[in-house]
């Protein structure tokens, strides 16, 4: 039977030549992403790179009083981990799943010294990859700021909801109400009637603790700028590779090793 997970599940994992992807993944390690797993905390070295390929992991700044708000989402669209190769080595965030799944975790040393393999810009895809992933993520984290400072609640939970869309294999969403609100720094109250205003117009279905999108293209039209910029950006810099298709049939012949985390605290 055909393995269900495989690395290139992650759109940067896919987009890798062969030779360089064959080169990375006996390296990586399949692991269980459960809901409200803390992947880090702020000021935590960060010891692995995550790419995920069916969950969401969100970066939170946490206020001295408790109260969360996300600046960006990861999916599998990218990675987690842009401070090893940016030299920080730890991060102001905290690193929470958000939508249960899975993903490849690599070591931080394995990825520092794949990054730096080929000698940079010569010729090393994965260096390049990883940068303008950088900027795409850059871009999000920016129009997250701008979203949330102009724009009305139900544009910020369209913007959301199509974000996460873009970054799941499927168009439902395990979470609550509450935590959307946390997510966008906004009140339950907010979320629910603009959840609900959604669900009238037949674009959305909500029940308890699941939301299926039934109209992407109408939640596009009522979305704000903010996502059309983000997608825009991600899609110029970060293309897909006609490998993605292919894959499907490729088979290793080392088993990938696979790792249950804990729901509180992974091995950081």
């Amino acid at each position: 039977m055909t393995d269900p997970h495989n690395p290139w599940q992650n759109h940067l994992l896919g987009s890798l030549p062969t030779a360089e992807y064959e080169h990375l993944s006996p390296h990586l390690e399949l692991v269980a992403m459960p809901l409200g797993g803390v992947l880090y905390e702020a000021g935590d070295e960060v010891r692995y790179a995550y790419f995920p390929t069916t969950c969401i992991v969100s970066l939170l700044y946490v206020m001295e009083s408790g109260a969360p708000a996300e600046i960006a989402m990861i999916g599998n669209d990218g990675m987690l981990g842009v401070s090893l190769f940016m030299g920080g080595g730890t991060t102001p965030n905290r690193a929470v799943v958000r939508s249960a799944g899975y993903a490849y975790r690599l070591r931080a040393h394995l990825l520092i010294q794949e990054f730096s393999r080929f000698g940079g810009y010569r010729n090393g895809a994965l260096h390049n990859l990883l940068l303008r992933y950088t900027q795409a993520m850059l871009t999000q984290i920016a129009q997250t700021a701008v979203c949330n400072r102009h724009h009305l609640v139900d544009q910020q939970l369209c913007r959301w909801l199509l974000l996460s869309l873009d970054r799941l294999p499927s168009n439902e969403l395990i979470l609550t109400q509450e935590l959307i609100a946390n997510m966008l720094g906004v009140r339950r109250e907010g979320i629910t009637e603009a959840a609900g205003k959604l669900q009238q117009a037949g674009l959305i279905n909500c029940r308890r603790g699941h939301i299926t999108v039934l109209d992407r293209s109408g939640l596009e039209a009522r979305a704000c700028e903010c996502y059309h910029v983000v997608k825009t950006e991600s899609d110029r810099l970060l293309p897909l590779h006609a490998q993605l298709t292919s894959r499907i049939f490729l088979q290793k012949s080392a088993p990938v090793n696979s790792e249950s985390l804990s729901s509180r605290h992974m091995s950081r």
